[in-house]
């Protein structure tokens, strides 16, 4: 394996822990009701504002990955788009490149 897809697996799964870390420590301190964080979420403008540009970027990154995936034929690479949307892009972006970069069989 190379070092670059080394590092892009790293990323990933420094990507699915980090924030996960946050969530979870978030819905033992307020309950485990997804709506009260989406509120939570839009508690100011700043956060407002960064969650509009994760979800457009999660929104780029599952068209990008749909129109990679259709000429490539890189099925398992599909599996970007739930770890983007269930635990961020910063998980779901590092998976696909990790995918997207392995060799040909």
């Amino acid at each position: 394996m190379s070092v670059l897809r080394m590092i892009y697996l790293a990323l990933a799964i420094w990507g699915a822990i980090h924030p996960m870390y946050y969530f979870v420590s978030w819905f033992n301190e307020n309950g485990y009701s997804l709506s009260a964080m989406v509120d939570a979420w839009h508690v100011n403008a700043a956060s407002s504002g960064l969650v509009w540009d994760l979800t457009i970027a999660a929104v780029t990154l599952t068209v990008w990955i749909i129109a990679e995936v259709a000429a490539r034929r890189n099925w398992l690479a599909l599996v970007a788009i739930p770890a983007t949307f269930c635990i961020g892009v910063s998980c779901g972006l590092p998976l696909y490149l990790f995918l997207r970069t392995r060799p040909a069989a």
